[in-house]
């Protein structure tokens, strides 16, 4: 099933065989059709794949729920919808904004500064390398991939959040402890043009099928081609 023997042993890479992957990625391109969209994906749409606001966005949806992140970045859009008249707005108006966004007094900190930066070091755009994103205060790799990926167009980036991260895992493709190595290694595990669309795909399908707790393996168009990994209990429907 596998391309390399290591299937049971953890210490080795796990590398599906490609068709597994293609399966796969093809069976959830049609099972997310109609499923709600995750909330920077909207963005995304909406604006017009602004770099900018998919980047605010995607700061403020951290431990957040969709829902909480689409309100909270279209209140704060409405008000300032650029580096320069975000950075101009007072941190207490950037919590008010924001709330009731987890971490909304860190993450009003973290946007100003970030759009300070901006301002000053990049003259009001969002740098397209991954280099000079993960510069700007509170962006890491996950924030700076997506901003690639969405704003930017990229095919060559991979952006793994925690249900990349996690169905990646019961898939069997990697065998990681964190979402940097589980982004390592799905650049050697999946076709390079799947790349874009892993996040948007898994990310879907964590939110409404494979979820943390209970997952809804009855109901999984990909439950032949998955073994489980770390599953102990499921939901039958």
């Amino acid at each position: 099933m596998y391309a390399r023997t290591g299937y049971a042993d953890t210490s080795l890479p796990r590398t599906p065989h490609p068709r597994i992957v293609e399966r796969v990625m093809r069976s959830l391109a049609r099972a997310i059709t109609g499923l709600e969209l995750p909330a920077v994906e909207k963005i995304s749409e909406e604006q017009a794949e602004d770099p900018f606001q998919i980047l605010i966005a995607t700061l403020l949806s951290a431990r957040t729920q969709d829902a909480t992140t689409h309100a909270a970045s279209t209140r704060l859009f409405r008000v300032a919808r650029t580096p320069r008249s975000m950075a101009r707005l007072p941190v207490r108006e950037l919590e008010r904004l924001i709330y009731p966004v987890s971490f909304y007094r860190n993450k009003a900190r973290h946007v100003k500064a970030c759009c300070e930066t901006l301002v000053s070091r990049f003259g009001g755009r969002v740098p397209s390398t991954m280099e000079e994103l993960v510069m700007l205060p509170g962006v890491g790799r996950k924030t700076a991939n997506l901003v690639l990926i969405l704003g930017f167009r990229s095919r060559d980036n991979i952006c793994v959040d925690t249900h990349v991260h996690r169905i990646s895992n019961r898939l069997g493709w990697v065998a990681t402890r964190t979402p940097d190595e589980t982004e390592e290694a799905l650049y050697r595990a999946a076709d390079r043009r799947w790349w874009p669309y892993l996040n948007l795909y898994l990310v879907t399908w964590g939110q409404n099928v494979c979820r943390p707790v209970y997952p809804r393996c009855g109901d999984c168009v990909i439950r032949r081609e998955c073994p489980r990994i770390g599953v102990h209990r499921r939901n039958s429907t």
